[in-house]
């Protein structure tokens, strides 16, 4: 069913309404949990989990915006939160109510100064996909060419700094967020940078300037949308239609070596986006890669793109070639220069890395083919979780590594949708 904006007044009291539900709901565990058995408090625990997930799910979903963008974000790390709470927050990665084509057109008129049936030849009315901060409909221009066109909904870009105060408060009052508060701000912060970057068309216009200019000397497979200046603005973008299929239903038509193909460009194109241009595609999430049965890549959606320094991209990459040579110095090193080590914090025994190290740099140890689908990082990483927590003063969320963390996440989980193999220490090797 199709949406009106919800108000800047009603997204306030929405988001107490969620924060003191959720607030109020974990209280009212940790209390009864004083008088349980550890049976029960575990299963108090995981009801409660459920239906704070379902509530934050729901009114991220309707309220779109920054606040449900965040919450697509935490979703590409759902192995590290409870399932009950992971798997409503994976929904919004898969779908969003759309607006109503009143409000899409009443944009699209304040944008271009004309509706969208004097701009087009024809323009769809039914969305072809909506998301957090906007949505796409097809259409045809005047000399014929197919496009896409995305809408941002009204007043997204006016709510962004309230939706993640209330957001942060939320996280905070229920309990599922245990590190400092001048941390969390400062992760907040490169969050509303990106958003503040995303909402503006414009911006992601030169994007895709830029990404073209790097990427199509060097990988020539992969393709990626033209702009159409004359039907664009800050808030209305159109592109060229680049069709492909998505990479979670490729079925019986792509065949394992083309599917090792695939994977292998995936993990080249990233590489060499962080290590050669210095600047990073931010957005993994599924629905932003496709591909064609002769293994071209589309990829979309630069609206969230991260400028790396280049002190952090050096840190990176020392951290890691310490890593694969068992250097637990050499890490703790370069953790600090990343900013995940507290240096005021306890001291970190290096034995403690060696169980990191070894599930992170599964792919990279051997020149052997790793498969993708058949790995278990995931599952190592969760086994480590408890120890981590003992650990949180010594360790801190580095802001530089948000968007580069959610970078490698969520294309270590396209990769094993698409159920890659590949030799991936030989990529990595080159930029070591």
């Amino acid at each position: 069913m199709s949406e009106a904006p919800v108000t800047k007044g009603k997204r306030l009291l929405r988001l107490a309404g969620m924060t003191a539900s959720v607030a109020g709901s974990y209280a009212a565990t940790r209390l009864r949990g004083v008088f349980q058995s550890a049976e029960a408090a575990a299963a108090d625990v995981s009801a409660t989990h459920e239906r704070s997930g379902a509530l934050i799910a729901k009114t991220l979903g309707e309220l779109k915006g920054a606040v449900m963008k965040v919450g697509q974000m935490a979703s590409i790390a759902t192995d590290l939160l409870p399932p009950e709470l992971a798997e409503p927050l994976r929904a919004l990665q898969r779908e969003a109510p759309p607006m109503s084509y009143a409000v899409i057109a009443a944009q699209i008129e304040r944008e271009l100064g004309a509706p969208p049936e004097r701009l087009f030849r024809r323009f769809d009315e039914v969305p072809f996909a909506a998301a957090s901060i906007g949505q796409v409909h097809r259409a045809v221009t005047d000399d014929g060419r197919e496009v896409i066109v995305k809408v941002q909904y009204p007043g997204v870009d006016e709510a962004v700094d309230s939706d993640l105060r209330h957001l942060k408060l939320v996280l905070r009052a229920s309990g599922l967020v245990r590190i400092k508060k001048q941390a969390l701000d400062a992760a907040f912060a490169e969050v509303r940078d990106r958003l503040h970057e995303e909402l503006d068309y414009c911006n992601e216009a030169d994007n895709l300037r830029l990404f073209q200019g790097f990427h199509r000397p060097l990988h020539p497979y992969l393709i990626i949308p033209e702009v159409v200046g004359e039907r664009s603005s800050q808030r209305v973008l159109t592109l060229t239609y680049e069709p492909g299929d998505r990479i979670t239903e490729l079925g019986a038509r792509y065949d394992q070596g083309m599917r090792d193909l695939i994977g292998h460009r995936i993990f080249t194109i990233f590489a060499a986006q962080l290590f050669e241009l210095g600047v990073i595609h931010a957005d993994p999430n599924p629905g932003n890669l496709a591909v064609r049965a002769d293994g071209s890549l589309v990829l979309y959606d630069f609206g969230c793109v991260k400028r790396v320094p280049p002190a952090i991209i050096d840190a990176y990459r020392a951290t890691i070639r310490a890593g694969i040579a068992e250097d637990y110095a050499g890490v703790e090193q370069g953790l600090l220069a990343l900013g995940v080590r507290n240096p005021e914090g306890p001291p970190v025994e290096l034995s403690y890395y060696k169980p990191w190290r070894d599930a992170f740099a599964l792919p990279f140890l051997e020149q052997e083919i790793f498969d993708c689908a058949a790995v278990t990082i995931h599952d190592d990483v969760l086994k480590l979780v408890p120890g981590a927590l003992k650990r949180l003063a010594s360790f801190q969320p580095p802001p530089e590594l948000v968007f580069i963390d959610r970078m490698v996440a969520g294309h270590y989980g396209n990769l094993r949708q698409i159920r890659a193999r590949g030799r991936f220490l030989k990529i990595v090797e080159g930029y070591l």
